[in-house]
């Protein structure tokens, strides 16, 4: 496929269905495939959410073994198996999002159903950022971002903030938190959470490795 798209890109997974507001408003933005609007990636085990929802997807992802005959019929000309075994179909979907030059990507349906999925979406952030310009995870409750270098984030006071280090050995320093971070390296998910902001931004520095950041809606 050419490399021809430079709108942000949606990936739906099969976790809970967003019910926020916002983020169905995202979802209802994606129709079409061309460069005037959003795109929408479906794994393959969302698809009938989507379609009960009302939207059909650019592409489906996955190994296909989620999908219905009926649908697999249906979207034949937009089907893509991958049958990596040692990939879920959120990484199957990012890696064809990758492949085919969508680099801003916004994942939702991530989270939810199953803590053990859940977790392990949100840590491979850290590795879909690598080849990407920009990777969100968003859930009804807020938004994960992950990060490779000193970054300053829109916020506003009391917004819940937590900080997950990926790579036990990076120092960690934070402006603008009612908890103040300076110089610390986090071995265990549990030690950056419960932080909240002082204002309408803060700046997360780290001096190497990667760090994922939770921010309240």
């Amino acid at each position: 496929m050419e490399k021809r798209f430079e709108k942000n890109v949606i990936i739906l997974a099969n976790g809970e269905f967003p019910k926020r507001v916002e983020l169905l408003e995202k979802l209802r933005g994606c129709t079409g495939v061309t460069r005037n609007v959003r795109i929408i990636i479906c794994c393959d085990g969302a698809v009938q959410k989507l379609l009960d929802f009302g939207i059909e997807p650019s592409f489906i992802v996955g190994d296909l073994d989620s999908i219905s005959e009926e649908n697999k019929i249906k979207f034949a000309d937009i089907l893509i198996l991958d049958q990596d075994e040692e990939t879920n179909d959120l990484t199957k979907a990012v890696k064809f999002c990758i492949k085919n030059g969508f680099d801003t990507l916004e994942i939702l349906g991530a989270t939810g159903c199953r803590e053990d999925h859940a977790l392990g979406n949100i840590s491979l952030l850290a590795n879909y950022m690598d080849d990407l310009t920009s990777v969100k995870m968003f859930t009804d409750y807020g938004v994960f971002t992950p990060i490779s270098q000193t970054t300053t984030f829109e916020s506003f006071e009391n917004q819940a903030v937590s900080i997950f280090s990926i790579t036990p050995e990076t120092l960690i320093t934070s402006e603008g938190l009612a908890y103040p971070i300076k110089n610390r390296t986090f071995h265990s998910w549990w030690e950056g959470t419960l932080n909240r902001s002082l204002g309408n931004q803060f700046m997360i520095t780290i001096n190497n490795g990667k760090i994922i950041i939770f921010q309240g809606l």
